[in-house]
């Protein structure tokens, strides 16, 4: 069985709405405080019962003082790093920022190892985060999925001014999540959710198909007229035989083009990706009178076919492509991250009966070995004995 934490994002995501609906769920608050003290930091949490429009919901404060400096990300990771705190929490939280950092640098058009955070800096934002990542890790979640995410409206008023919902650093997080259309003039999505959801969420789904053993509700800072503000966590377990990367049916679409550049190709790849592909790849083909040219095909869920093909459509100028139905068989697959003397690496280890598969996310080891001067075969080579000592440790414990 699948341990599944999904996400219900009627009114949107933050930090403290995550947070409360994890206690919620049932993480101890003084195990929490506990933890999140091993920080350094000056700061301690206000957990409040109350009714939001009427719902029994968990309300959480950070009390700190009101001056905050502006830390940059490589101080954050080495807080985190250097607390007692629980490595699969650790790894989670360092992957939440991460993300924060990337979104941060592209917005201001610097380099990551000069972003410095003003808002998601302060002590109540950092404990949110690092309190979901250990909240998750107590619950012993798996898996986690949402729905489609609203960002809401109108303008929003942070350390560079007013800005347009969603704010820049947010917009950059979501770049391939699926947003839903709710017409409230606020942000209902801030930075420090939007990060959280981009850094944990395995799959956006309406509704997966779960056993529903608990339901924790966050509540927001503030008051909606239109509807409640409040997160909805479902927490329960998918079935062996539904889990994550079922094998099943999928689709698979190609195009051939002849006229395009190979540039074009790349950055049409790349977007395929961004937009949920399950894979893209191309083929050198040669078509009628002999003209050399290339195949550009995926695959995809039904769900996400249309938007795949839209963008097939704006960024190659084709005429037209063909799809059809495949059936697949896949390992049953799970995600786990894993530490490196350089950094965090994702992976993911499959499994199907006696059969065993490891691998470890390119993208990881790649910027570590350019951050380090170190090289890609090391970081692999490191990365993948660790994952290989997390299914060993895995084995003894199903053993005893």
């Amino acid at each position: 069985m699948t341990r599944v934490l999904h996400l219900d994002c009627f009114s949107g995501v933050s930090g403290d709405m995550m947070l409360g609906a994890l206690i919620d769920l049932g993480v101890p608050e003084g195990e929490l405080s506990k933890e999140l003290s091993t920080l350094g930091l000056d700061g301690t949490l206000h957990v409040s019962r109350i009714r939001k429009s009427g719902f029994a919901a968990v309300s959480v404060e950070v009390i700190s003082p009101p001056e905050q400096p502006h830390r940059h990300l490589s101080t954050i990771e080495r807080m985190i790093t250097a607390s007692t705190i629980a490595e699969p929490a650790k790894e989670r939280a360092l992957r939440i920022f991460r993300k924060l950092g990337e979104a941060e640098a592209a917005s201001h058009g610097i380099a990551i190892e000069k972003v410095h955070f003003h808002e998601v800096g302060a002590v109540d934002s950092i404990f949110d985060i690092v309190g979901t990542a250990i909240g998750m890790n107590w619950l012993g979640v798996d898996r986690v999925t949402c729905t489609p995410i609203p960002t809401g409206r109108g303008t929003v008023r942070c350390a560079h001014g007013v800005l347009p919902v969603p704010a820049p650093a947010t917009a950059r997080l979501l770049v391939g999540v699926p947003l839903a259309d709710v017409a409230i003039e606020s942000e209902l999505t801030t930075p420090t959710g939007a990060a959280i959801v981009a850094a944990t969420v395995d799959e956006f789904v309406n509704t997966p198909p779960m056993t529903i053993e608990r339901v924790g509700m966050g509540a927001g800072s503030r008051d909606l007229e239109e509807q409640p503000n409040l997160l909805r966590l479902f927490l329960g377990e998918i079935a062996s035989h539904l889990q994550e990367f079922p094998s099943g049916r999928v689709w698979q679409v190609e195009t051939n083009l002849d006229d395009v550049t190979p540039e074009v190709v790349a950055y049409a790849k790349r977007c395929l990706l961004d937009l949920g592909a399950l894979d893209v790849w191309t083929a050198p083909i040669q078509m009628k009178k002999d003209r050399p040219a290339v195949m550009l095909g995926l695959l995809c869920h039904e769900g996400d076919r249309d938007r795949l093909e839209a963008s097939l459509f704006r960024e190659t100028k084709t005429f037209g492509m063909r799809r059809w139905p495949v059936e697949r068989t896949v390992l049953d697959r799970v995600s786990h991250s894993v530490t490196t003397r350089w950094g965090v690496v994702r992976g993911k280890i499959g499994t199907r009966g006696d059969i065993e598969s490891l691998s470890v996310e390119y993208d990881d080891c790649a910027r570590l070995a350019r951050e380090h001067g170190v090289s890609l075969g090391d970081v692999q080579s490191e990365a993948l004995e660790r994952l290989r000592d997390v299914v060993a440790s895995a084995g003894k414990t199903r053993t005893t």
